[in-house]
């Protein structure tokens, strides 16, 4: 099972449009997908149709129940909400997950909780109560550098930057990537961290001008392609589905295609 984390400390830089456009090319080459929501915002979540707040069960009472680890694969089954999008399901957030860092204790392990979910997913036991394997999960995080977006990172296999093509995008990126560094320690030793540049408008000279920049500065982390400016996106939105569903032939359709099938290769 492989864990992709779509985060940057930036917002508005296309995380949740990345996450549900990833997973819905994953599932259109007939993977099972989990997405899990770690934003309080609940972005995701709602995107899907889920009204977070009436909802028993979110990844926030995972968190809390870490601790106990018979408890937790229990709430795993109950929280995980199967989608609309056949392939896709949903473990989703709850805007309690603002509160974790005060509600949680100072103590080791605080940052390896979501990685403890994901190995209660992967254990046979777990998957004969879930009745489900999933062979991705993808995270999309809050951009805020706390608790929740440490847990995201320590448990990713691949960590995915949207990054939006214009001069704050590059900064926040300079931030991001530095946080990855500082953090080097923690996270899995195999880790790739791919650079992906967002809501670029070719008719735009600052945003032809921010990727060239990307393209000079981050050679070795940049995917080559990007993803862009879309109105088919707003219309994904509405409906509540991967751009994928509602327009395959678009632009950006093809583009979150070819960045799954990059991602794919790099494990």
């Amino acid at each position: 099972m492989k864990v992709w984390t779509v985060v940057n400390q930036k917002g508005g830089v296309g995380k949740t449009t990345t996450a549900i456009s990833l997973a819905g090319s994953l599932s259109a080459m007939a993977y099972k997908v989990l997405l899990i929501d770690l934003d309080p915002h609940a972005s995701l979540t709602h995107y899907l149709g889920f009204d977070s707040e009436k909802l028993t069960l979110s990844a926030y009472d995972l968190f809390v129940a870490s601790q106990h680890p018979h408890m937790l694969t229990k709430l795993i089954h109950e929280a995980v909400q199967k989608t609309s999008i056949d392939g896709i399901d949903l473990l989703p957030a709850h805007m309690a997950l603002a509160t974790l860092d005060r509600a949680l204790p100072e103590q080791s392990g605080r940052g390896l909780i979501v990685k403890k979910i994901v190995a209660c997913l992967q254990s046979k036991d777990t998957e004969q109560k879930l009745n489900h394997h999933y062979d991705y999960i993808v995270i999309d995080c809050q951009p805020v550098l706390g608790i929740l977006m440490v847990n995201a990172m320590v448990a990713a296999t691949t960590i995915v930057l949207p990054t939006q093509t214009e001069h704050l995008g590059l900064h926040g990126l300079n931030k991001m990537l530095r946080t990855i560094e500082q953090m080097k320690s923690s996270l899995s030793p195999d880790l790739v961290s791919v650079i992906v540049p967002t809501l670029f408008d070719r008719r735009v000279n600052a945003c032809i001008s921010a990727y060239a920049k990307m393209r000079e500065t981050y050679k070795e982390q940049l995917w080559r392609g990007y993803i862009p400016v879309d109105t088919k996106f707003r219309d994904a939105s509405a409906q509540g589905l991967p751009i994928n569903r509602v327009a395959p032939n678009a632009k950006g359709s093809f583009a979150y295609e070819k960045l799954a099938g990059e991602l794919l290769k790099h494990g």
